[in-house]
């Protein structure tokens, strides 16, 4: 694994606003990325350019984040009820819970990777059983793995280990070392990271000779060339499934990279290089949001971004990916989180909350053993 030497050490206490700050710009930035790449997603260049010219903003009437942002606000919620102590066992769980004895929304499930997961538990397999399945190499992990880079700020290996664990119930091999990479990744963001070093805390956590450590590497080494270059040392022609792990990863970190970590162009990057655009967007977005703060977003995309529709997962209905920021963000979220991370975060409306932002919905129930509200109803309101 590569070195970890030029990685910054966890953020200082003073350092409160800041990590606030880039903790809401990392998870509103992937809402972003999933929201602007999911019309392209599955497309190539070519088809992107005839369709739409390049890709400069949302294309869609009504954007809005898929199972990229549903899923994390998922992980976001049970890593903020368990913190450092989160176990197999907990995301089990969570997504018997939340998901496996539910009806589930239209796109049931979402990709893959999620669906034989849940065919796996249905089925009554356990963790890591339930990830035995011919998908457990795709992005479904890295999408989600977000959260937890912002929860662990400054201590990537820290990150990575959470969000293997949470992976061990859907993911295994390359694609639990696709959210390890991202989780990383989006530590080293959070304290201050350069993108060569949010890329070298990235490749300290997978196997050195590991396929994402390998495209990873060829993505960054052409970053300085342009998407295409990018696109082309990573892409595995002729492949029909578009969300390996290996594959979006690095193609989300060469998008970041070749940007210096600018949002707007670290996102739209991601996006016009097509293939899982949606994953890819949201992880370049995750990395660049907490690289350069909220401030970054451009204020036109971050109002389209509203609670979740729960297209995906019903029980996340209505609750706001920036209210999951908040609650993970370290030093917002100290006054309520022990060490161990066992005690509940505050009654909705209580406590420390982000200001209202655009399409910021600030009224809903974010403690994740409460019982999801259903869909359609008043996120707000107590069961």
């Amino acid at each position: 694994m590569a070195s970890t030497a030029c990685i910054p050490s966890a953020p200082a206490p003073g350092d409160a606003a800041a990590l606030r700050d880039r903790a809401r710009g990392a998870l509103l930035g992937l809402a972003v990325g999933d929201a602007l790449g999911a019309p392209a997603e599955n497309m190539t260049p070519s088809q992107i350019r005839a369709r739409w010219g390049r890709i400069t903003g949302y294309v869609a009437e009504h954007p809005a984040g898929t199972d990229d942002t549903e899923y994390a606000i998922l992980s976001g919620l049970l890593l903020a009820r368990h913190g450092s102590a989160l176990t197999v066992a907990h995301v089990e769980s969570a997504w018997r819970r939340w998901i496996a004895d539910r009806d589930e929304g239209p796109f049931r499930g979402a990709g893959f990777s999620e669906r034989g997961t849940l065919e796996n538990l249905r089925r009554g397999l356990a963790a890591p059983l339930s990830a035995q399945h011919r998908h457990a190499w795709s992005d479904g992990l890295a999408m989600r793995a977000a959260p937890f880079g912002v929860f662990a700020a400054g201590r990537p290996a820290e990150a990575a280990r959470l969000v293997a664990i949470d992976g061990s119930v859907s993911h295994d091999g390359e694609g639990v070392h696709g959210g390890r990479a991202v989780a990383a990744g989006v530590a080293a963001a959070m304290a201050g990271a350069p993108a060569p070093a949010v890329v070298a805390a990235a490749l300290a956590v997978v196997p050195e000779d590991s396929w994402t450590a390998r495209s990873l590497r060829r993505a960054v080494a052409v970053a300085h060339r342009g998407e295409h270059a990018v696109r082309s040392a990573v892409v595995v022609d002729g492949y029909p499934w578009t969300d390996l792990a290996p594959e979006a990863v690095a193609l989300a970190f060469g998008a970041y990279a070749a940007a210096d970590g600018e949002f707007s162009a670290s996102v739209l990057a991601a996006v016009n290089m097509g293939r899982d655009a949606d994953t890819t967007a949201a992880v370049a977005g995750a990395l660049a949001g907490a690289s350069r703060g909220m401030s970054a977003i451009p204020a036109a995309w971050a109002r389209a971004i509203g609670p979740a529709r729960g297209s995906c997962l019903p029980s996340m209905a209505g609750h706001h990916i920036l209210d999951v920021a908040e609650l993970l963000a370290p030093e917002s979220g100290e006054k309520w989180r022990t060490a161990a991370g066992h005690r509940p975060p505050p009654p909705a409306g209580s406590g420390p909350r982000p200001a209202p932002g655009p399409g910021h919905r600030a009224d809903h129930r974010a403690d994740p053993d409460a019982r999801p509200a259903p869909v359609g109803a008043d996120a707000g309101a107590r069961p």
